[in-house]
């Protein structure tokens, strides 16, 4: 089986899909001017800058711009950022950091992309709460100003992908594995415990969520970060060595040292991008269904928070595991997943570091689940749109049970032994096949985009003339 897994993740992840990633964030860059590069310190402004002011303006809305970028980086900051990042450097070695790095700075511009799709193209319900995403941009922008007749298949394959994570989750697993191993306490447990509180939380819909997320969120980084930067420098000497590696070896692979088998230049890259993926999110087309309920006057407003999103996801949270693990050593112990991250700070820490890793685990894992229950609740909300009474009986059950199948995910392979590299072979399988058809339309979709990027650069950079012809609002065409 195990065999199976792995071939099957090869494949989808083979140089197709990599290439689809890199290429499509490549081209979005150029097309932009590489936007995300030049006016760096304008997405910083805008989104960071006014942290300190986040409920100030904006029009029409389910969450404030602060709560559904903390909602959306809650969901991607989870335990991709140590687990995934852990068993990404375990197989693909010290390189497979450096492609990290380059998924996550073009990703800056795809998720910006993205975002600004879903925004633009997104539904207001009858109660005037506004919920879109890449569903929502295929059936107008592909099926509508397009003409794509038959946009529901590649809707179909999004959906069924995104909803193949409920059955195969990583984050109640990694949770369990991590807080069990620290505090003595049984994994099940612990699953049942997580499962508990998630589901406390998703009873009050997505509002609660971005309530809960915009205080959660900062905190939950800032103490992981925190932690990570007395580890890495505990051992400041060793960071040129640790630089040297994951750069020298992006191209040429690592051979096999200590507990480390060895890997090739093509590992490296596959479990950079294919981890990068998974943790930002950048391209699968899932943090776009929360941003799209924001309050926001201009779609790439609210898609600057996409930007800012994978640049802390990755760039700083994701780094500092990466560096963590590198910088001790522990990378070649043998250790993959959550594990390694917990060795690498009890390291230099002793078991207060490991008791950091665990504690931020277990506040990841929470603001993960939870926001994955909205990116359901989202894609069931457009799947029932036209059966109102049909689609809030589901929703009813569906905040009760969502919850249960990462727990049973964790019960089996607790009773099973399945190791924790075989669990996040399983999370690559569900993330590539909705990543690659997202991928392909918003590349299609990236003239309506420039578009509007031309138009906010125009209206709030002094960059270029307004385009008075313009919606910014999709669903705002039968008001011109």
């Amino acid at each position: 089986m195990e065999a199976i897994i792995t071939a099957i993740t090869d494949f989808i992840w083979g140089l197709p899909l990599i290439g689809l990633v890199l290429c499509v964030g490549l081209l979005l860059s150029i097309g932009s001017g590489f936007f995300q590069f030049r006016h760096f310190g304008h997405i910083m402004k805008n989104t960071f800058g006014l942290m300190l002011n986040r409920d100030k303006n904006e029009e029409k809305g389910l969450l404030k711009p602060f709560q559904a970028a903390s909602a959306a980086v809650g969901s991607a900051v989870g335990v991709g950022n140590v687990g995934g990042v852990a068993t990404a450097i375990a197989v693909g070695g010290p390189g497979a950091v450096f492609w990290l790095w380059v998924c996550a700075l073009i990703g800056m511009m795809t998720k910006l992309v993205e975002v600004t799709l879903a925004v633009h193209y997104r539904n207001t319900d009858s109660d005037g709460n506004p919920y879109g995403g890449p569903t929502y941009y295929m059936e107008k922008g592909l099926g509508e100003e397009k003409g794509f007749k038959i946009w529901g298949i590649p809707a179909v394959v999004f959906g069924g992908g995104i909803f193949a994570t409920f059955f195969f989750s990583v984050q109640n697993y990694t949770v369990s594995e991590a807080v069990a191993s620290t505090f003595g306490i049984n994994m099940i447990v612990v699953s049942a415990a997580f499962c508990a509180l998630a589901m406390g939380v998703v009873l009050g819909g997505i509002a609660r969520l971005g309530k809960i997320a915009e205080k959660l969120v900062p905190f939950m980084c800032i103490f992981y970060v925190v932690g990570g930067l007395f580890v890495i420098f505990k051992d400041v000497e060793n960071l040129p060595h640790t630089f040297q590696l994951i750069f020298g070896s992006a191209f040429k692979g690592t051979a096999a040292v200590g507990g480390f088998a060895g890997a090739a230049f093509a590992q490296a890259m596959q479990n950079g991008v294919a981890r990068s993926v998974y943790s930002n999110e950048a391209g699968w087309g899932t943090s776009p269904m929360l941003h799209s309920t924001a309050k926001t006057t201009h779609p790439v407003k609210q898609g600057l928070w996409g930007s800012f999103e994978v640049f802390v996801d990755t760039m700083i949270v994701c780094t500092i595991t990466a560096l963590a693990i590198v910088n001790t050593g522990m990378w070649q112990s043998g250790l993959d997943g959550a594990e390694l991250t917990l060795e690498a700070f009890e390291l230099n820490l002793g078991f207060a570091g490991r008791c950091v890793v665990a504690i931020s685990i277990f506040l990841f894992g929470v603001t993960t689940e939870i926001g994955w229950y909205a990116y359901y609740e989202i894609l069931l909300r457009h799947l029932l749109r036209k059966r109102p009474k049909v689609k809030d009986n589901i929703l009813k059950v569906f905040r009760v049970v969502f919850a249960f199948p990462s727990m049973l995910i964790t019960i089996f392979a607790v009773v099973y032994g399945m190791p924790s590299g075989l669990i996040w072979s399983i999370a690559d399988i569900v993330t590539g096949v909705p990543t690659f058809v997202n991928l392909l339309v918003v590349l299609f979709l990236a003239p309506r985009f420039f578009a509007l990027l031309r138009d906010y650069k125009a209206r709030h950079m002094g960059i270029g003339a307004i385009d008075p012809s313009l919606r910014l609002f999709y669903e705002d065409k039968n008001t011109l």
